[in-house]
């Protein structure tokens, strides 16, 4: 943290304070948002959605903290995690009283909050977005669900995210000129075509949504000049009477200077996640649309770098005061409390010219100095990306908390282009939350992030006939069961026909999730600052995006292919253990002499992440099954006004690989019965024996193209090894080579040693500061389950 200087000591303080703040549960949204939804029951959706957040934004708590250059608050205090009762509320009611017992993730709640949850939870029962969602799973479809095979538990239970909107156009024209354009189009609607009745409580609820944010940032002006009028600090007077003539102008007004731009963009992130519970709300390519007023500012002595720097630093406290709770079986698969609130710097312009600029160099340096774990740091990578930023960009590295994630323009933007987006807004695209993509302001509803789909878990199906060897459900027509086998052939034939099975059943799954969802909730800020969503009278979930592309993840990659190679080679070829033997030792959990010996000749077999051809080539075999049959599929938007409308593949798992793991089997690559998968695309631990080198040839041979929903490779090195230039130097060049001449997709860094992580399990009050990457995120460690930890821990640990 020294190379990039200090906090000032008020933004120290401000950090020390959010550090020591205990994380509780807020029920104030809970309470507003159920005496909305009773009083205006009978309001059309759209209407109503935005008479809530006009309900909420009125009566809500706010503050100014002593330390901040920036006002607003999510919730009643920072780091509480408001309660969201219209996606779900009866987990809520039955972990009362088990959140600060959690393995991680832990919240406080007083029992007069308790008391008030159990009040309204009435209201909700069989009233919410998983109420509904559950009861509208196919039968058939619902098996897959609940026996944990494909996961859609986020699908339901929260709202629009996973996207950036336009931030640029919102502080350029101001809040005001969105209604001016909803107000226009209102005016000449013909309501004798039904379908534009639909469109006038869009329009009505965007007026009614504007004018209550903008009543809202007059709160926080009041609050300022209140404030200033009592405090003797003539220095924080002027801060505070500056506040307080910002947000009487801002957000409703255009931005024109960094103070006012910086102030109206937070306002409105913060609003957006008032108004809904969907997490990945990303701040896009900041550096882009924030520049140009900083340069104008500096240019005219309005501003300086400190100044600029200290602001800069106030808003990334001020995100990480922003705070989500999950039901328990949803945060195993989001374990950390991730929000996903990316912000991109570098990347190119349009014309193709390098974009870096004054400002991505401030937003790098500064989120190095708050060393949080928000929001999520994307360094948009390509060929011309100027050494001395790159170097820049290991240095934060070296800081150690996982950031920033690289994501690499050489094969994102042609593979946005292929897909039918315009060559300027591919060029402009951004990362989402962990290491998706989507053109910011002119992305739909989920980027990705829909279903989770266990491909290890797939294959013993596919090798059982179709049927569930947990628990014996028949799910699928299958070929025959493994034990029968003669041949590696037939295994490849059992996969086929069961995966494009589980791929047609994602979709429905997904379907049945978005239509719960456009008909039950409608999220209109986010939806009018996203084009071209007030020209065609459209919410995001309708169709009103410019683009609407989305993946579902697999889990699962590396035990897929590690499978598949010991299958052919120890069974199939060396005919070292038969298909029946085999297949007992996998229901036996490898527990016995022989199926011991039989564990460790799967072990010994290929492994991905050493590129070996023998394995690698067997999971894109594998994987291109799953991608052409997804290709058949459309989502719920499609023909209706976005391009696209299709899905492609993601590997973006988050923390799902442990429970995910935790229900599945012992598999063919030697993983006993509950372990955690392999994370993302990254190899299964200690199976990468041959160095960071070895692992990017094996990723890069991924069909990458297809899997834009993103590529996540995770790798681990001690700070040892980068505490030399040489060292550095060597990241750099194997950067450079993986992303020119490898064509991969995205890697990051964790930078912690094995004792480290030991250590701050054995004494977490010696290791407040430690921050890991769990996948496209950071956590800090300390607050991550025993399970989640260790799966990190065991990660390989890299030399170069």
């Amino acid at each position: 943290m020294d190379y990039f200087g200090r906090l000032s000591p008020r933004m120290a303080d401000f950090r020390e304070a959010l550090l020591g703040t205990q994380p509780q549960i807020c029920v104030e949204r809970a309470v507003l948002t159920t005496q909305s939804y009773r009083e205006h029951g009978d309001k059309p959706l759209a209407i109503k959605r935005a008479l809530m957040l006009e309900n909420v934004l009125s009566h809500m708590s706010i503050f100014i903290e002593p330390q901040t250059l920036l006002a607003g608050n999510q919730a009643s205090t920072n780091r509480s995690a408001p309660i969201f009762p219209e996606y779900a509320m009866q987990w809520v009611i039955d972990e009362l009283d088990s959140f600060d017992k959690r393995d991680g993730d832990v919240f406080r709640i007083t029992e007069e909050n308790k008391e008030k949850l159990r009040e309204i939870a009435p209201f909700w029962e069989h009233n919410t977005l998983l109420d509904r969602g559950l009861a509208a799973f196919p039968p058939h479809s619902k098996l897959y669900y609940d026996l944990g095979i494909i996961k859609s538990e986020g699908n339901i239970t929260s709202g629009d995210a996973h996207c950036a909107v336009n931030y640029g156009g919102l502080l350029g024209l101001g809040l005001k000129d969105y209604a001016r354009r909803a107000k226009e189009k209102l005016d000449a609607l013909d309501l004798t075509d039904y379908k534009n009745i639909q469109k006038s409580y869009f329009y009505r609820a965007i007026l009614i949504v504007a004018e209550a944010v903008k009543a809202f940032a007059k709160r926080y002006a009041d609050l300022a000049a209140e404030a200033a009028a009592k405090t003797q600090d003539e220095a924080r007077k002027k801060e505070l009477l500056e506040m307080s003539r910002i947000l009487y102008k801002v957000p409703w007004e255009p931005a024109e200077t960094f103070r006012e731009a910086v102030q109206s963009l937070w306002l409105i992130h913060l609003v957006l996640q008032i108004e809904s519970n969907g997490h990945s709300l990303s701040y896009g390519r900041m550096d882009q649309y924030l520049n140009p007023y900083y340069e104008r500012d500096l240019a005219a002595g309005k501003i300086t770098k400190e100044q600029a720097e200290e602001l800069l630093c106030c808003l990334w406290l001020k995100t990480y005061t922003i705070n989500k709770i999950r039901s328990w079986s949803h945060t195993q698969f989001s374990a950390g409390s991730p929000l996903y609130q990316n912000v991109t710097v570098g990347g190119q312009t349009a014309d193709g010219k390098d974009a870096t600029n004054l400002l991505s160099w401030l937003i790098i340096r500064t989120v190095a100095r708050c060393h949080l774990t928000q929001p999520n740091l994307t360094v948009r990578y390509h060929k011309n990306l100027p050494d001395d930023f790159l170097r820049e960009c290991i240095q934060v590295v070296r800081c150690g908390f996982g950031m920033p994630a690289f994501n690499n323009d050489e094969i994102i933007i042609p593979s946005f282009i292929e897909k039918g987006v315009k060559p300027e807004d591919a060029y402009n695209y951004s990362a989402i939350g962990c290491v998706e993509t989507a053109v910011p302001g002119k992305w739909g509803y989920r980027c990705t992030g829909m279903s989770f789909l266990n491909f290890p878990k797939a294959l013993l199906i596919a090798m059982n006939n179709g049927v569930d060897p947990a628990s014996g459900t028949k799910l699928c027509q299958g070929i025959g069961h493994f034990k029968d086998f003669t041949s590696f052939d037939q295994v490849l034939q059992c996969w086929d026909k069961v995966i494009r099975e589980m791929c047609r059943q994602c979709t429905i799954i997904d379907a049945t999730c978005d239509m719960v969802l456009e008909q039950d909730t409608a999220d209109i800020l986010c939806s009018a600052l996203t084009d071209d969503c007030i020209e065609r009278g459209l919410n995001m979930k309708e169709g009103g995006a410019v683009y609407d592309f989305i993946s579902d993840l697999q889990v699962g990659i590396a035990n897929l292919a590690d499978s598949l190679a010991a299958m052919k080679k120890v069974v199939f070829e060396d005919k070292a253990v038969s298909p029946a033997e085999l297949w007992q030792a996998l229901q036996a959990d490898f527990e016995g002499p022989r199926y011991e010996e039989i564990r460790e000749l799967l072990q010994a077999a290929p492994k991905y992440g050493n590129d070996d051809d023998y394995v690698d080539m067997l999971v894109v075999t594998a994987y291109n099954v799953y991608i052409d049959e997804m290709k058949k599929y459309h989502n719920t938007r499609y023909g209706r006004g976005p391009i696209g409308g299709v899905y492609y593949a993601g590997t973006s798992s988050i923390s799902a690989n442990v429970p995910q793991g935790a229900g599945t089997l012992a598999t063919p690559d030697g993983r006993k019965k509950g372990e955690p998968l392999a994370e993302g695309c990254s190899p299964s631990h200690a199976a990468d024996k041959n160095g960071p080198t070895a692992v990017f040839k094996s990723v890069s041979k991924l069909p990458t193209k297809e899997i834009t929903g993103g590529v996540l490779l995770n790798q681990k090195v001690t700070p040892q090894l980068l505490e030399k230039e040489e060292s550095c130097q060597k990241l750099m060049l194997l950067l450079r080579t993986f992303f020119n001449r490898l064509q991969g997709y995205h890697v990051q860094f964790n930078v912690v040693s094995r004792e480290t992580l030991l250590d701050a399990q054995a004494h977490p009050e010696n290791h407040r500061d430690l921050i890991v990457r769990v996948a496209g995120y950071s956590a800090f460690f300390n607050v991550l389950s025993r399970k989640t930890q260790d799966d990190i821990i065991a990660r390989t640990e890299q030399v170069f």
